[in-house]
């Protein structure tokens, strides 16, 4: 609670009144001022015979929500709270409490977060770096293994709680600086569990959001929070309902504690890896339950509301949630009542719990914290715009996302810092604790029932931050249906690696199948050795345009039937330029953005030229999901050689034909898709399931393959899959009004 100011009068004032009106004026102030003390003093009586009461809000996840209608009952009855404590969901209600935030304040950031998406660390792909964004469309989501002086190293957990702790951030306002858990004017312990020695851990002092972060931190499903070198994780495990904490704190008469902890499961409901994960969790938060409990007394008032069929993970259901919690709190409203301290008293004391907020700061400077390999001048261009601006969290959690889109960070978080002088805006990119080196890896299957199998599996070594531009190796190894190796060296030219140059050299192995009537005739594989060095430019967050020079050695071999097209054996080279521009939000299965990619080859010493331009888009209207294809490609000089042709066939390239059974010399393609969503992945992982439908249209001209097909080719493909972790998933069937029908089963990272 604020000091009171003083009543005394400053002695110079008394300079400033009339004449004649000191006897008056001193009398009048020994009457006010014995008035104000009789006051005070009646306040401090009412004061002492006020029993002390500490408020007790439990873990359960998503149950959690049930303390928000607990609060709206103590508000509506004036019960003031000298201190509190919470573990994991409680945690954040509590801190978010004790930092000046109402019931109804609390409701309406439930309401607007996503959480869903909170609990996917995943930036959306367009706010991705261009480079980050196509390395990692090559490789099983969450496959990183880290490479460092200690060894290899994995992910610590399913999520890095990234979204989830810029949530925290706008919940207590950090934006009028950081709030630190000491300086709060209600105590307030926030329980984490020391990871490695398994103790208790109360936090009673510095970052508030860190705290209810560490205390939310479920093992496995999240990654620990290390805090002055110990590893913090959910706080249920030790102590779940934390009454001896707030015992410690204030010392209150009275304490209300409130359990929304998950019932032990059934033996019916137990049958899966993670069904059995919960319930040792449970089994452990139980036991000290049920110890912390037991310590309550005749007098103090247990609250446990009725939460049946309410799982830890449904956050969607806040608001019924929250409701249960009021009824619960109004089934012991006449014990509450008892508690309440009247109105005036009650707007006193909230009024010293809610901080200042009358204006944001203006940010000063801007510093980075905890930078080793990373150089904090290739950061900064980004944040620069925030110098001499009021503190905007929209616009800082924009920047802090993109930076931590950038895939070098296990998080990256903000606060503001207030000295004497200057307002810090002060960011904390945390590297990952398990690189700078990484193992990724990827694969791909796609069967056609009765035809084509095939099968590839890829690793790759991606050594980053060679130099302070952050220069890349990144070297690939496919063994399968297509087997190669293939290695890359990208180099940043400037601190904002906007400009770049890069070398690459492959080498691999295609199969191309040969067919005429829907019948393959032959069977030949394609060895092909590449050389290219390029320049190119990012354009912002859209992507990369290049121009270089290719150089290209072809070997084809028969492997059944005869050798089809021209030319066993090739080399030759020219300049090439691309443009590869990707804003869809996912990687594989996008629900909005676009896609524009243009590719340009001219071989001199050929005498030919080829392009491609291929333009997608992608719209959604609830869990309808709308997606357009245009695709075209043909030599604009000289003729297209048999030896570098265009191709088509496969699943939503013509559904109807396998993959590359159209070859030709040009291509014009269009496709409507509908998706509808009917399923998403559990919290914490990016994706969902849906049902689709595509009308396909494409023609091929020039035709070295499948000669009969003139004019243009309809396709009909149906569908079910979606975005997994093993990258996109997916069972369809093809058809083309000639006849040709396929079955698809695919997975993998293409």
């Amino acid at each position: 609670m604020k000091t009171p100011h003083s009543l005394e009068q400053p002695a110079s004032t008394a300079n400033t009144q009339a004449p004649g009106s000191a006897g008056r004026s001193c009398t009048w102030r020994t009457v006010a001022g014995s008035l104000m003390a009789l006051a005070l003093l009646a306040g401090s009586v009412a004061a002492a015979e006020r029993p002390r009461v500490g408020l007790v809000l439990g873990g359960g996840g998503a149950r959690g929500a049930a303390h928000i209608g607990v609060l709206e009952v103590l508000r509506e009855n004036r019960v003031q709270i000298d201190c509190v404590a919470g573990t994991s969901m409680g945690g954040l209600v509590s801190g978010a409490f004790a930092a000046g935030l109402t019931p109804e304040e609390m409701m309406t950031a439930m309401g607007k977060a996503n959480w869903r998406d909170m609990f996917s660390d995943s930036p959306a792909a367009s706010d991705v770096n261009p480079r980050a964004r196509n390395i990692s469309r090559r490789y099983l989501p969450g496959s990183e293994v880290g490479i460092n002086d200690k060894g290899a190293n994995l992910l610590p957990g399913v999520v890095g709680g990234q979204k989830i702790k810029l949530f925290f951030n706008r919940l207590v306002h950090s934006e009028y600086g950081d709030p630190q858990i000491e300086q709060l004017n209600m105590p307030t312990t926030i329980v984490a569990t020391d990871l490695v020695s398994g103790d208790k851990v109360a936090l009673r002092k510095g970052s508030l959001t860190k705290a209810m972060r560490a205390s939310m931190s479920v093992p496995g499903l999240m990654a620990p929070v290390e805090s002055g070198g110990t590893l913090l994780v959910d706080g249920g495990l030790v102590d779940n309902v934390p009454i001896d904490e707030v015992r410690k704190s204030c010392n209150p008469d009275i304490v209300i504690a409130v359990n929304v902890g998950s019932p032990l499961l059934q033996a019916k409901q137990i049958g899966s890896l993670l069904s059995v994960a919960a319930q040792m969790v449970n089994i452990l938060t139980e036991q000290n339950v049920t110890r912390s409990l037991a310590t309550l007394k005749p007098t103090d008032i247990y609250i446990k509301p009725d939460l049946d069929g309410i799982t830890a993970g449904d956050f969607e259901r806040y608001a019924e949630t929250a409701k249960r919690g009021r009824e619960a709190a109004l089934a012991v409203v006449e014990q509450l009542r008892k508690l309440d301290v009247g109105q005036p008293r009650y707007d006193q004391w909230w009024a010293s719990v809610v901080p200042d907020r009358s204006s944001k700061p203006v940010v000063d400077t801007v510093e980075f914290a905890g930078l080793e390999r990373v150089d904090a001048n290739v950061l900064m261009p980004r944040y620069k715009k925030h110098l001499g601006q009021p503190l905007d969290t929209g616009k800082v959690e924009t920047d802090v996302m993109r930076t931590f889109g950038d895939s070098e960070f296990d998080s990256v978080d903000y606060s503001l810092l207030t000295t004497r002088e200057k307002n810090i805006l002060r960011i904390t990119p945390i590297e990952k604790e398990f690189g700078p080196n990484y193992l990724r890896f990827g694969l791909e299957l796609e069967t056609v029932a009765g035809r084509t199998a095939d099968f590839n599996l890829r690793a790759a070594y991606h050594k980053t931050w060679i130099n302070s531009l952050g220069a890349e190796w990144l070297t690939t190894v496919q063994v399968g249906h297509q087997p190669g190796i293939a290695t890359e060296f990208y180099q940043p030219l400037d601190k904002e690696h906007r400009y770049f140059v890069e070398a690459a050299a492959s080498y691999g192995r295609k199969p191309i199948g040969i067919y005429q009537d829907n019948k393959e005739l032959a069977t030949y594989n394609v060895d092909e050795a590449r050389l290219a060095l390029n320049a190119g430019i990012n354009v912002g967050l859209l992507g990369p345009v290049r121009l270089g020079w290719i150089e290209r050695q072809r070997e084809a071999s028969s492997e059944t039937g005869t050798l089809a097209l021209e030319s066993a054996s090739k080399r030759f080279g020219g300049w090439q330029a691309s443009v590869f521009f990707d804003q869809f939000d996912r990687l594989y299965v996008p629900t909005e953005g676009w896609w524009a990619v243009g590719n340009y080859f001219n071989s001199p010493s050929e005498g030919y030229s080829r392009a491609e331009l291929d333009l997608r888009a992608a719209g959604h209207f609830n869990d309808l999901i709308f997606l357009g294809r245009l695709y075209g490609a043909g030599a604009p000089s000289g003729t297209i050689p048999g030896y570098d042709p265009f191709k088509m066939g496969g699943f939503l390239n013509m559904s109807g034909f396998v993959r590359d059974q159209i070859i030709g010399s040009s291509v014009a393609y269009g496709s409507i898709r509908v998706e509808k969503i009917i399923g998403e992945l559990p919290l914490g992982l990016r994706g969902d399931m849906r049902i689709g439908m595509a009308l396909e249209s494409g023609r091929v001209g020039g035709r070295f393959t499948e000669t009969n097909l003139n004019g243009w080719q309809n396709n009909l493909a149906v569908y079910i899959g979606g975005e997994t972790p093993l990258g996109p998933v997916y069972a369809a069937y093809g058809y083309a009004p000639n006849g040709m029908s396929n079955i698809f089963v695919y997975f993998g990272t293409p």
